[in-house]
């Protein structure tokens, strides 16, 4: 039953100032509800009977994987591989996200949005994340993923009470903030995702929304 009501929140293709945003839905099993209940429990202290979440922020990030195929794929399986060995510790639960933007500026949605995703550390509970493809020298981001990025967090700022847009590699600035829940003082990693340059173009398209950056900015 659980997963019959998650699934139902997903909407054919969703209007998107003149363009789609395209489900394209993640594997959404009874393991994954169960794992994401116990991260939410272990990490931030939540019981709850379902993985929801009231958005407070949005997350941009990048994948460092060229294809959107390849990034779906990382996600849609419930389990963390055991490649990543630095996040391990925190809970099997896989990596994911809400959206996905491919090299194209298109915009794809894997999860609803008030369910919890595991992409950024001490902020799942109250963050969506927007993953997008690529990432590398060979695969920078483009003029297409900056105007995509900028067009569906209006649309989320719209759609709930946003405070707050970072990138991956500001997500420290909110240790000690009242939106951080992570239990483990030393569970943190580096990030450098999605660039600070993209971050700043982002901000600056986003100018009006009141929209604030990370703590302190």
């Amino acid at each position: 039953m659980r997963i019959l009501i998650t699934v139902l929140f997903f909407i054919v293709s969703s209007p998107l100032f003149g363009q789609k945003i395209i489900q394209k839905p993640i594997l959404w099993d009874q393991e994954r509800i169960d794992l994401t209940l116990a991260y939410l429990k272990d990490r931030y202290g939540l019981e709850q009977e379902t993985p929801h979440i009231t958005p407070k922020m949005v997350v941009v990030h990048f994948t460092v994987i060229p294809t959107f195929a390849g990034t779906f794929g990382t996600f849609n399986r419930a389990t963390l591989p055991s490649a990543r060995t630095g996040i391990q510790s925190a809970g099997a639960l896989n990596v994911s996200s809400q959206y996905s933007i491919d090299r194209d500026g298109t915009i794809y949605q894997f999860m609803p949005d008030t369910v919890m995703a595991r992409h950024v550390i001490g902020l799942n509970h109250c963050a969506i994340g927007i993953e997008n493809v690529g990432g590398t020298k060979e695969t920078p981001m483009n003029e297409a993923q900056l105007k995509a990025n900028i067009a569906l967090i209006k649309m989320l700022n719209e759609k709930y009470d946003l405070e707050y847009v970072i990138g991956h590699f500001e997500y420290k600035a909110f240790i000690g903030h009242d939106l951080w829940l992570e239990k483990d003082p030393d569970y943190l990693t580096n990030k450098t995702d999605p660039g600070v340059k993209f971050m700043n173009d982002i901000r600056a398209g986003l100018k009006g929304t009141g929209l604030k950056g990370s703590p302190g900015r």
